[in-house]
């Protein structure tokens, strides 16, 4: 999970001020975290509220989403998220947006099994982005955390995202000149997939997706959640991090995630 919440930290201030190049300050004092870190550990709140017991998951995500979202109000929201997040009867309301996928990776850790992952990624996602194309990029993310963090290589992973989900048919190197902002799931999580693919290490990962361009710091935080999955975390990025957040109820919440559920160092 804060293999996400890094990446969208290394990528905020390079969202609308795009930088093609993998040479730049990983964690400087000019970044911030954004909605994709608020909402990722929303949705770990809940899984943690739910204590193994997910009947009442989709609800619970709703309370935790609008009770830790609403304490940040200027992270970064969408307009129809924002007006979601302070609605009094929250509903669906059919976003193919990316944020289905920022936020999920709470399920691919929690999951004790690879249907139970796909069960907590929809539960999680359907909320807000219940629509096939939102569904299908949060269910792909979670999918690929899952195997990575139970011991499938890397081309298995691939395979599996190739057959299931998206066609990987591109490099980075190819798009990079000519891609720009897609907030849309189709448009940045098959990228985001490739940088991981492409990867060779967690901190080369998260500077591939930021190099890429467009809603870099999603990019990040995707392909950074699978990256922390299977590479692991360098241990002073993730204290570097967990600094950003001046309130401690956030990284009180990454903590007894992990704790529950566990966490990967880089080696």
């Amino acid at each position: 999970m804060l293999g996400a919440i890094i990446g969208d930290i290394a990528g905020s201030r390079f969202e609308f001020n795009n930088i093609k190049t993998k040479e730049f300050d990983l964690l400087s004092r000019s970044c911030w975290f954004t909605d994709d870190s608020v909402m990722t550990i929303a949705v770990a709140h809940a899984i943690l509220q739910c204590n193994g017991d997910w009947t009442n998951l989709s609800q619970q995500t709703v309370k935790s989403m609008q009770l830790i979202g609403r304490h940040y109000p200027h992270c970064g929201y969408g307009g129809r998220f924002k007006t979601w997040m302070f609605s009094d009867n929250p509903q669906p309301y059919n976003s193919l947006g990316n944020g289905a996928a920022m936020r999920v990776s709470a399920a691919g850790w929690a999951a004790s099994s690879l249907e139970e992952c796909k069960t907590l990624a929809r539960k999680v996602t359907e909320v807000t982005h219940n629509h096939p194309k939102g569904l299908k990029a949060a269910e792909a993310v979670a999918v690929a955390i899952y195997m990575a963090r139970t011991g499938a290589d890397k081309q298995t992973i691939i395979d599996c995202i190739n057959r299931d989900y998206y066609r990987l048919d591109f490099t980075i190197d190819q798009i990079r000149p000519t891609y720009t902002f897609d907030v849309t799931c189709q448009g940045s999580v098959p990228q985001a997939l490739e940088v991981f693919a492409e990867g060779n290490d967690y901190e080369d990962v998260i500077r591939t997706a930021v190099s890429l361009g467009g809603d870099c710091d999603t990019i990040a935080a995707i392909a950074g959640s699978v990256a922390e999955a299977y590479y692991g975390v360098p241990q002073t990025l993730r204290e570097k991090a967990l600094d950003y957040f001046l309130d401690p109820g956030p990284a009180r919440i990454v903590r007894e995630f992990e704790q529950k559920y566990g966490m990967k160092l880089a080696k």
